[in-house]
């Protein structure tokens, strides 16, 4: 197992048990969910200010370059991770192979959306509050490692072979945090927009480099020369 892909084992072990804090929060501790409204991050202290900061680090460091720690699916919109083939490659080929990758991640972006809607009509049905709201959002954020790490539904619409290609690998925070769009406050906010930085700077350095997010022009990306190995059961063993 390598090093990185034992990170973020350990990473879904916190995350299930943060999970399941939150989620006993909701019946012995329903109070501490006050820290959602409007303007009371500030007027108190929480456990949810800590998994807020955790939160914000994680978007951070999405949207700045680092060299080692973080996954390269994650980092590969940098150009310090791009490493260009030699064979040339036509600018024909690379946007039909671009153009198809970004149709499964918006298609992906429809079923989301979708799948969000039918959360936020039980929220404005009040079968759900703004508890059961954030405590959604975190088993997303179990949901997310266990897409990297087990298995992943996304990666049938869109047919890519691991997380290190995949074209929505920084869609995790805005797609985590989503459920929090409907609640309002600071704390819920403060996520979405930052969440919503993230993607942005993402989709656009696609658009821009749409060379450093393919393995047809990016050698990093290959099975090759891959380090992480976090998807192990989609990439077959090396000789």
């Amino acid at each position: 197992m390598s090093s990185t892909r034992k990170r973020y084992v350990m990473r879904l072990i916190a995350r299930i048990i943060i999970l399941i804090i939150v989620f006993t929060a909701n019946f012995l501790w329903p109070q501490s969910f006050i820290i959602l409204e409007g303007n009371n991050f500030f007027r108190m202290l929480s456990p949810f200010h800590l998994l807020w900061v955790v939160w914000m680090i994680d978007m951070i460091l999405q949207i700045i370059p680092l060299k080692n720690k973080v996954a390269l699916g994650s980092q590969k919109l940098f150009a310090h991770h791009f490493r260009p083939i030699r064979e040339k490659m036509s600018s024909s080929v690379l946007k039909k192979h671009a153009l198809a990758t970004a149709k499964g991640a918006y298609k992906v972006f429809v079923i989301w959306v979708l799948f969000i809607a039918i959360i936020a009509g039980f929220y404005y049905a009040e079968f759900l509050d703004k508890k059961w709201m954030l405590t959604i959002s975190v088993a997303f954020y179990v949901c997310d490692l266990i897409c990297v790490l087990i298995w992943c539904p996304f990666r049938l619409i869109m047919k890519n072979k691991c997380c290190t290609t995949c074209r929505i690998f920084n869609w995790d925070h805005i797609m985590m945090f989503s459920p929090l769009i409907f609640i309002g406050g600071f704390y819920g906010i403060s996520l979405v927009v930052m969440a919503v930085l993230a993607w942005l700077v993402w989709e656009i350095s696609a658009l821009l480099y749409p060379e450093r997010f393919h393995e047809i022009t990016n050698v990093a990306l290959k099975c090759s020369e891959c380090t992480d190995k976090l998807c192990t059961q989609y990439c077959k063993k090396l000789r």
